[in-house]
């Protein structure tokens, strides 16, 4: 008997915990702060971010010409990751100077 109500009191306190972390973080603004509901700008540095790719893009060259290709494919995913960034900003940028996109 009394196993059968400390595996209920821990399926109950587990259920709970599960509860309260599914709430999503964004439900309800934390205590003493506002929402704010206004749209940021964010501005790309495109030079800055093709510089960034070239320089991957050189550093898988030479650690693959050295023979580390493991290092070499983590370059190129990181220019990659970065070629992504700056279509999502330029994509960002021209819906944003449209007045209806669409």
């Amino acid at each position: 008997m009394t196993k059968r109500i400390s595996a209920l009191a821990v399926s109950a306190a587990i259920a709970g915990g599960f509860l309260l972390t599914s709430v999503p973080a964004h439900a309800a603004p934390a205590a003493g702060q506002v929402a704010v509901s206004a749209r940021a700008t964010v501005t790309c540095d495109q030079s800055q971010m093709h510089q960034q790719i070239a320089n991957l893009k050189s550093k898988a060259a030479k650690l693959k010409q050295l023979g580390e290709t493991a290092a070499a494919r983590k370059a190129l995913a990181d220019a990659a990751a970065v070629q992504k960034r700056l279509d999502a900003c330029v994509k960002a940028e021209d819906e944003a100077s449209k007045p209806f996109p669409g």
